[in-house]
């Protein structure tokens, strides 16, 4: 939820179990494994983003 913002972080658990934990992805593994969503989904670009931002924190080590 620290992730989200906008309307997605006013999600209840429910709903963000039904759009966010429940998403079709791919896990591949080219030399860097990596998570590849459906473009049909109709969240993913919410997915992204807050992956994007979770990985865009500085590391504490």
């Amino acid at each position: 939820m620290l992730a989200l913002t906008g309307q997605p972080r006013r999600w209840d658990p429910k709903k963000l179990r039904l759009r966010l934990f429940s998403a079709a992805a791919q896990l591949v593994t080219t030399g860097r494994r990596r998570l590849r969503f459906t473009t049909r989904w109709p969240w993913t670009n919410e997915i992204t983003r807050a992956i994007d931002r979770l990985n865009a924190l500085p590391s504490s080590a």
